[in-house]
This record gives C-alpha cells, sequence and structure tokens, in this order.
C-alpha cells in the first residue's frame, strides 16, 4: 500500500484544459511564441496556489491538442495531491487558473473547462472518494523526465520573479501578490509608493493603495466617462490597452456603465498592485474633467453633491 512503502510518494496525473469561449484557444496561445510563457505562468501560479507551494506540483510536458490543453502533472508528495484535489474538486483550481490567465495574457475573461485523467481513470467521476483519486494517481507513474521546453519556462519564470522582486525591493510579497488573485487590493501600510503625497487643487493629500470602498465609488460615480479615465491610465498600465478596453465595454454592456467601470478599474488594481494608487486615479480623473467624483474619493464633500 502507497502508505505503508518507505518509497517516495510519486504519482501522475493528466490535466485536460479547453476555453469555452470560441475566440479563446487555448493550444493556439501555448503554440504562440509571445503567449506561451504568459499561459505557462499562469498554470504555474494557479497550482501554486491550490498546492500552497511553488513546488507543489511539477509540471513535466503540455500537449496541445486542439482544442484541448493537457497538462501532465508529477507529485512527488501525497498532501500536496490531497491539496490539489480538494482545491480541483472545489472549483477552486478553476477560478484561479482563470484568473491568472487574464492577468497573464490582458484578457477580460477565460472561461474555462477542466477534466482530470490518471491512466485510463476519469477522475472527475470519482472525486469524492478523495483516497480512490489518490490511488489511482499514485498507480501512474510518470512516464517521462521533464521536457526541455518546461526547464526553460521554469528558468524564465524565476528569473521573471526574481527581477521583479528586486525592480519593487520586496521580494516575498511580490511573489505573494504574484499568487493571490483572489485578493485584488494591496495591503494599506508599507511599501507605498515612492510618491508619499500629492497635490490636488493646492491641498497636500497623502497617497495610497486604492481601496474597496474607493473601487465602489469610482464605479457609482463616474458613469459613461469611465473609457477615458481608462485610457488616461493606460499611459502606464500596460494592462488597459486599448483592446482590453473595448472588450470591457462590449463584454459588460448588458451589465451597464457600474459593472464596466469596476471590472475596468479591477483590472488597474490587479495588474498594478500596490502601484494601483489614489494619486493616479486622482490625475487620470483630473484629465478628464471629472473634478467632482475626485473630491468624493479624497472625502472632501459627501456623495449627495456628486449625484
Amino acid at each position: 500500500k502507497m502508505a505503508g512503502s518507505s518509497a517516495p510518494w510519486i504519482g501522475s496525473a493528466y490535466l485536460f484544459l479547453q476555453s469555452t469561449c470560441k475566440t479563446i484557444v487555448l493550444p493556439s496561445l501555448y503554440e504562440s511564441s509571445q503567449k506561451k510563457s504568459g499561459v505557462f505562468k499562469a498554470l504555474k501560479l494557479a497550482f501554486a496556489d491550490s498546492t500552497g507551494s511553488m513546488n507543489g506540483v511539477d509540471i513535466l510536458k503540455v500537449h496541445c491538442s486542439h482544442p484541448h490543453l493537457i497538462v501532465q502533472l508529477k507529485f512527488c508528495k501525497q498532501e500536496n495531491c490531497r491539496r490539489f484535489l480538494q482545491s480541483y474538486r472545489e472549483g477552486a483550481l478553476r477560478e484561479s487558473l482563470q484568473n491568472h490567465l487574464q492577468l497573464s495574457l490582458v484578457m477580460t475573461t477565460v472561461p474555462l473547462e477542466m477534466e482530470l485523467k490518471a491512466g485510463n481513470e476519469h477522475l472527475d467521476n470519482m472525486l469524492k472518494d478523495e483516497d480512490r483519486c489518490l490511488e489511482c494517481i499514485y498507480r501512474e507513474k510518470p512516464d517521462r523526465l521533464r521536457d526541455e521546453e518546461i526547464t526553460e519556462l521554469e528558468e524564465c519564470l524565476k528569473s521573471l520573479i526574481v527581477h521583479q522582486s528586486i525592480n519593487n525591493n520586496m521580494a516575498v510579497k511580490d511573489c505573494a501578490s504574484l499568487s493571490s488573485p483572489s485578493l485584488p487590493y494591496p495591503s494599506q501600510g508599507s511599501s507605498l509608493s515612492a510618491q508619499v503625497t500629492f497635490i490636488f487643487q493646492g491641498q497636500q493629500f497623502a497617497n495610497r493603495t486604492l481601496t474597496p470602498d474607493d473601487h465602489q465609488k469610482f464605479a457609482k460615480l463616474v458613469s459613461k466617462k469611465w473609457k477615458q479615465v481608462g485610457r488616461s491610465l493606460q499611459k502606464n498600465c500596460r494592462a488597459l490597452r486599448d483592446p482590453v478596453i473595448d472588450n470591457l465595454a462590449l463584454e459588460y454592456d448588458r451589465e451597464g456603465l457600474y459593472e464596466q467601470a469596476y471590472q475596468l478599474l479591477l483590472r488597474f488594481i490587479q495588474s498594478e498592485g500596490k502601484k494601483a494608487t489614489i494619486a493616479r486615479l486622482i490625475a487620470a480623473l483630473e484629465e478628464n474633467g471629472l473634478i467632482s467624483l475626485a473630491e468624493e474619493l479624497l472625502g472632501l464633500h459627501s456623495s449627495e453633491d456628486c449625484s
């Protein structure tokens, strides 16, 4: 039995991924030299979220089998595999991967269907029996070493994270923010933007990261000018290029202006992290003549004056 053996616990499984959106073809994105590293990064970070460790599961190979992207996985510890299965069963893995793909590829949403197999066994049919799933994965020993291309992508991702950490002078926090898509708002406090204060209408204000309250007020009050504000923010935010703003307008057209504006600022907050500051948003509002909204965000008058 697997628990009684002194040998290390090693198992293998295949994760089948398919986008349910006709315009997003995962194998084509992975085959694209510009997008491959983004897809790989999203996979690694989602698996890290699901197991609690960047090394919780090893990617051996990524197969492109249209319309599926098939990821061959290797587990080296039973507890990591158990965490992965729980995350998969509860839908947390899917949600995490959707978030990371959205951020890495600068897209609106990437709806996913997933299927997990070990050998001939379809694990989706037995997810409630975790021990049986573990047994199936344990029986399937990896039939290959890690693909050379995967090794190269791993090295690129490591150097990217280290490079970002050096640039931001916050190694641990940067890695944590990379793997926490469910927490879009950076924690208040240390490591704010280098700009500690800013001037608005002759008054000095403390700069700070945007809060959920800022986010909701902006979405509620910006109205039809949300696109113009997005274009002002895009000057130093790569995640808000014109195609992204246009996609948001189309995708959330039926939900209305509030949701369009909310999703725009969410994209800004997720991509910029601690650099998503009130000073940057106020500057964008000023540029578009939205002085009343800027005053509201800075607490200079009550909501009634803005409506």
